[in-house]
C-alpha cells in the first residue's frame, strides 16, 4: 500500500504550488487492498506519466478508432477522478419500473409492514416515525464518516452515554491542561508548494 501511495505521489500527482492533493479509499476498500496488492498493480501499469509531464492511460481495450491510451494533463486527470466521486448524501442505488418510489404497483411488490392499531391523530404526531426529526447526533456522524463508534466502551463494549459538551474556549483549555494535553493545535505545516518557491 505505501508503494502505491508512493507512485502516486512521484509519478502520478503533479506538483501544485499551493494544493497538496489527498486520494482516500473507504476503511474496507484501503484494508481489502493492503491484503491483496494485486489488485492494484494493473491499475498502476496502466497510470503512467511521459517525459512532457502528462499523464497517460491506456485503455483497457482499444476503442474503434484504435486509440489505445489517453494523454492529459495531471490537473485534467485529477478532474476526471474528482468527477466519479459522488456528491455526499447521494443514494447510489437507483430503483426503476415497479421498485421505483412512486411507482403504482410497488405496494403490490414490497413487502409491507403488518397492519397497526388505528393511533389517535395527537398520539401517531408524537410517536410515528415519520413525524420526528432526522438529525443525526455528531457522534453518530463520526461513527458514519470515520468509523469511530464514541457510543461504546473501548474497554468494556458497553453503551457510553454523552453527558455533555464544552464549548467555551478557557474551560476546554483549562481541561486539557488539567489532564496533561496540549490546549493549543500543533502549527500547520506550510504546502510544500510553498516550500519548493523559497527555496
Amino acid at each position: 500500500m505505501a508503494q502505491t501511495a508512493a507512485h502516486l505521489v512521484n509519478h502520478v500527482i503533479p506538483y501544485v504550488p499551493v494544493r497538496q492533493w489527498v486520494l482516500s479509499l473507504p476503511i474496507p476498500l484501503r484494508l481489502l487492498l493492503a491484503e491483496k496488492p494485486k489488485l492494484v498493480t494493473p491499475m498502476l501499469q496502466r497510470v503512467q506519466t511521459n517525459a512532457a509531464g502528462q499523464v497517460v492511460l491506456k485503455l483497457k481495450t482499444p476503442w474503434r478508432d484504435g486509440t489505445t491510451h489517453l494523454v492529459m494533463s495531471p490537473l485534467a486527470f485529477m478532474q476526471r477522478l474528482a468527477a466519479l466521486v459522488p456528491r455526499p448524501r447521494l443514494r447510489l442505488i437507483r430503483f426503476h419500473d415497479v421498485l421505483a418510489p412512486n411507482a403504482e404497483l410497488r405496494a403490490l411488490v414490497v413487502p409491507q409492514d403488518p397492519e397497526a392499531p388505528e393511533a389517535k391523530p395527537a398520539e401517531c404526531e408524537a410517536h410515528c416515525a415519520h413525524h420526528r426529526p432526522v438529525r443525526l447526533s455528531w457522534a453518530k456522524f463520526l461513527k458514519r464518516v470515520f468509523d469511530l463508534d464514541l457510543e461504546q466502551c473501548p474497554n468494556c463494549c458497553g453503551e457510553l452515554k454523552i453527558i455533555a459538551a464544552i464549548l467555551k474556549q478557557p474551560v476546554i483549555a483549562k481541561t486539557l491542561t488539567h489532564l496533561g494535553l496540549r490546549a493549543r493545535a500543533p502549527p500547520r505545516a506550510p504546502a510544500r508548494g510553498q516550500a519548493l518557491q523559497a527555496a
